[in-house]
Parts: structure tokens; sequence; C-alpha cells
């Protein structure tokens, strides 16, 4: 093993366990980094050629935050990496963005999404992409890392587009909890406060009967008889997208 290879391997294996940084497996979470302002600080590819050209084609933007810090190594060291298979040849680690949570919650000019204790990371990367989108406040998460690779891959990178931080359930705070949840009232995205915690809870169980008790409201989203769940992500943006929408028709803008 050459010095380099020797140096990679200890940067990446540290960086795995390092909550301050951000593996950043593929090329899409490392354009996403990169529009919304982080910086890389090692990156590497085994065909410089097609990363610059796939690059050139979809971010042009991000080709000199790539190609400054970029090193070419083997296939089969790349490989060794990478603790998954990936599609686009770039791996790369960066820090993580550090965020005033507390700031956050008591700005209240938009809605955060909660996450309760969800299964699977891939889930968690599933929502901070569809709360990117929906330009929320904030997302948070208890009981899963949502700076994990395969959180970050699952977001495409979109972390880095709004705070994301693991904690609890920020229950003392002023804004409104609503809990998201099968066999509650129907969803009536009109009446939603826009400085609203929306809590979601897990694939398998849901929301415990704490996070219920400590809502101001329970909302769930109607569904065909015999259908018992949906996707998180899924769930959230079917709300999301109703409250928009509806306060649109009905205000003429949006509710935040």
């Amino acid at each position: 093993m050459s010095s380099q290879d020797g140096e990679l391997t200890r940067q990446f294996y540290a960086a795995y366990r390092n909550p301050g940084l951000a593996v950043l497996e593929g090329f899409h979470p490392a354009r996403h980094a990169l529009r919304f302002g982080a910086r890389l600080d090692v990156a590497v590819t085994y065909d410089r050629q097609r990363l610059l050209v796939l690059a050139e084609r979809l971010a042009p933007e991000s080709v000199p935050g790539i190609e400054g810090v970029l090193q070419v190594v083997t296939r089969e060291r790349f490989n060794r990496l990478s603790r998954r298979s990936l599609s686009s040849p770039l791996l790369s680690i960066c820090a993580r963005p550090q965020y005033d949570i507390a700031a956050v919650l008591a700005e209240r000019a938009k809605p955060i999404v909660h996450l309760d204790r969800p299964r699977n990371p891939g889930n968690v990367g599933a929502v901070v992409r569809v709360a990117a989108a929906a330009d929320l406040g904030a997302v948070t998460v208890s009981g899963q890392d949502p700076w994990s690779p395969v959180a970050i891959r699952s977001a495409t990178g979109l972390q880095f587009a709004l705070p994301v931080a693991s904690m609890e359930l920020p229950t003392s705070c002023d804004r409104p909890i609503v809990a998201v949840d099968i066999d509650c009232e129907p969803l009536d995205a009109g009446r939603l406060a826009p400085d609203s915690i929306l809590v979601v809870g897990s694939e398998r169980h849901g929301l415990p009967a704490w996070v219920r008790e400590v809502a101001h409201r329970s909302v769930g989203v109607p569904m065909r008889p015999g259908v018992s769940s949906m996707n998180l992500a899924t769930a959230l943006a079917a709300v999301l997208y109703s409250w928009r929408t509806s306060a649109f028709e009905r205000d003429g803008r949006y509710p935040w």
C-alpha cells in the first residue's frame, strides 16, 4: 500500500465515525453539498473523465469544488474506501454544517418536521429530500443519525439545504405540535398553523402514546380502506403539498 493509499484509508475510516464530518457517497450528494455552501476536504474517483463529464452535464458549477481536491485511485482501492457500491465514481468528505437549532425553533417562520425513532436511514433521507423541496425550517430526528452516509445518499445531500439535526422532540418551545399518524382526524391542511412541528412516527409502530398526548392536534392522510400505512416521506409530502396548495387557493399565497 502506498503512502497515499494509507492516508486515504485513514481519512475515510475516521470520517465514517466522526460526528462532525459527512461522507458523501456518489456525485449527487457532493453537488448538493457544494451548491448549498459546503467545501469538500477530500474527494476520490477511479474514473476522472467519466466523473467530470457527469459533473459538467448535470452541475457545471460543482466542477471547481470537486476538481480542486480530487485524487484518482484504482477501482479496487475505491471499492475498499466505500462501504457500498456506487453508481457514480465519486467518494468525498466534508464538514457537517453547524446549526443553532434553538434559534431555528424560536424563529417560527416555517414549519419543521420531527421524525420519532424511524427504523430506516433511507427513509430519513427521503424525508429530508421532501422537506428541502417544500422549504421547511428544519428536520429533527430522534433515535437515528440523519447525517449517516445512507441518509445523505438517500437525500442526495440535501441535508446541506436546511438545518438537519439529531435531537428529541422539542416539546418545550412555543410551537404547536401536530402528530401525523393513522386513525386520527382527517387532514384539513388549511387549519394547520404555519409554525407547527409535524411529528411522524416509525415505519412499523407509528407514534408512541406520549407524543399523541402532548400534541395539540393529530391528523391523518385519508387512505383507501384496507391500506394501513404509507412511506414516511410519502405521508409527509401529502401533508405538506395539501397544506401549501389549499392555502394558496384560499389566500392567494403560500403559508410560508
